[in-house]
């Protein structure tokens, strides 16, 4: 019998060492800096997510706390049927989308609705006061459903990824879910801080997030 070599010999140390080894610890999660409820993080909170795509997704979900609030979400019903307050209840008096998202006749959104909230009415309202298209519903669906709605120009109004930034820093309609009068709740932060995160999601690249996930 030929003597085993040293090189071999070495090499079942190796592989013995290697069995014997603790597995390799999972990369932990980034630790996000704390936020007061009903406040955004901003976009600087995740300059430690090296990774654009992560570091998208992650500022994604964190934009989804407005998304998925209700002064946004029931605008967006899946069913042509608005909803209201904070818990979703189908609006009253019974209204419906109508053909140009704005209601039927005799019951169009702005036969109540106008440019401003009329407090003493209780009745919320901004300029161009309708529903979303049908084609941009959010009501019960996950942020990854959104995200990849708000990046199709067939399901996003035609909107480029820079329109999309403009409209959510900038539109007087966006602007009522922070200031929706009558005691409602409204959106978490700022219209600033919701448009600037949305901007940083679009610069990292616009990943999104994975089904599962959840602000």
């Amino acid at each position: 019998m030929q003597p085993l070599s040293l090189c071999f010999l070495a090499g079942v140390g190796l592989l013995a060492a290697a069995c014997d080894a603790p597995p390799a610890e999972a990369p932990r999660p980034v630790q996000l800096p704390p936020v007061p409820a009903g406040e955004l993080r901003s976009p600087e909170a995740f300059a430690s997510i090296r990774d654009d795509g992560a570091r998208a997704a992650t500022i994604f979900l964190e934009a989804s706390k407005v998304l998925l609030h209700p002064r946004c979400v029931n605008c967006h019903p899946h069913d042509g049927i608005p909803r209201q307050g904070d818990v979703g209840e189908r609006h009253s008096p019974p209204v419906e989308r109508g053909p140009a998202d704005r209601g039927f006749a005799a019951m169009e959104c702005t036969s109540c609705h106008q440019a401003q909230n009329l407090d003493f009415a209780r009745v919320p309202g901004a300029p161009g006061w309708h529903l979303a298209p049908a084609e941009m519903a959010w009501l019960g669906r996950s942020p990854a459903a959104i995200c990849a709605q708000i990046k199709d120009p067939a399901r996003n109004g035609k909107k480029t990824l820079a329109q999309i930034v403009e409209h959510s820093a900038h539109d007087e309609l966006v602007a009522w879910g922070w200031a929706p009068g009558h005691g409602r709740t409204k959106a978490p932060g700022s219209q600033a801080a919701f448009g600037a995160l949305i901007d940083a999601w679009v610069k990292a690249g616009a990943a999104c997030p994975p089904e599962e996930s959840r602000p």
